[in-house]
């Protein structure tokens, strides 16, 4: 095999209770690659449709975690990359996750798979970190492996894949506007409180046991807030009133995706789903900015071949 297509996915990091370590893989919506072996040595970016990204290896996320597993492999040959971009940069479900996770995939395939999908998590986050400033997984991690992750811990990277319960859908509403991950994280404490990191670390508990044993009730109780939430919702217009219309509507949870702008919010069944994104939508209208609507079952596979 010479040649890859391949579908990167978006994904829903952090879950309200989960900062940096929880994440899930969306159905439909994703990236597309194009990833070919060359007989000179070395890494080209030949192509990017759909936004205006930099050619240049170094520069570019899908580059960076290329440089990272290439080095670690030093193959015998090169690699061509296209990338034809369809989540938008800023978006909050994972726009430099999909490159990154995406190109790492590709050429591990191309190359007769000598790494698992759990070791791919590692050269991915390699170009998270020129996205985000820093090394994290919650997005490349859901994103390779599919279905909801657990990173457990850095140091060493220990990822824990979890399944989805069956009815579980996610609806996410994109507002047309850019949140950069560095200026999210600029907002935050460089402390948090006793008292709200206890609540914390009990809701990601009850959001983990609630996975495992299927409890709807459960989820939607887990998936609480305070820390993060306080600090970035001023940077996304009509967040609260979004988010109150989708509990209105009878989601589980509703909450800020990855570092926004978009809004999530986990509902049981289909049809709840549909009810949650209307109530979403009509909520949204009266900010005045424009937006995409999606609905998606929990994706199990992740990056995959197309």
């Amino acid at each position: 095999m010479n040649e890859i297509k391949i579908f990167c996915p978006a994904t829903i990091a952090n879950l309200n209770c989960g900062f940096d370590v929880l994440g899930l893989c969306l159905e439909g919506i994703g990236d597309e690659m194009i990833i070919r072996k060359a007989t000179e040595k070395g890494l080209r970016i030949t192509k990017i449709t759909g936004a205006d990204l930099p050619l240049d290896v170094e520069k570019n996320v899908a580059g960076v975690a290329a440089l990272a597993i290439v080095n670690a492999i030093n193959p015998d040959c090169g690699f061509e990359i296209e990338i034809h971009k369809k989540i938008k940069a800023g978006s909050g479900i994972g726009s430099s996750s999909a490159s990154a996770a995406g190109v790492v995939f590709g050429i591990n395939e191309l190359l007769g798979k000598p790494f698992t999908r759990h070791e791919l998590v590692d050269f991915a986050m390699k170009g998270e970190a020129l996205a985000s400033g820093c090394e994290h997984a919650d997005n490349v991690a859901p994103c390779v492996l599919g279905g909801f992750t657990l990173v457990r811990g850095y140091n060493p990277l220990d990822v824990i894949k979890i399944q989805s319960p069956s009815e579980l859908y996610a609806v996410v509403l994109h507002p047309q506007i850019e949140v950069k991950t560095s200026d999210s994280r600029a907002v935050l404490p460089n402390t948090v409180a006793l008292k709200d990191a206890i609540t914390q670390w009990g809701n990601l508990g009850g959001f983990i046991a609630g996975l495992y044993t299927g409890n709807y009730s459960l989820l939607g109780r887990s998936l609480q807030d305070v820390v993060i939430e306080p600090y970035r919702q001023k940077l996304i217009p009509g967040f609260e009133n979004v988010k109150n219309a989708a509990l209105d509507a009878g989601a589980l949870g509703s909450g800020i995706s990855g570092a926004g702008p978009s809004i999530f919010a986990l509902c049981k069944g289909q049809d709840k789903a549909e009810k949650v994104a209307y109530a979403m939508s009509s909520s949204y209208l009266e900010v005045g900015i424009a937006f995409d609507m999606h609905i998606s079952k929990i994706n199990d596979e992740g990056v995959k071949i197309i």
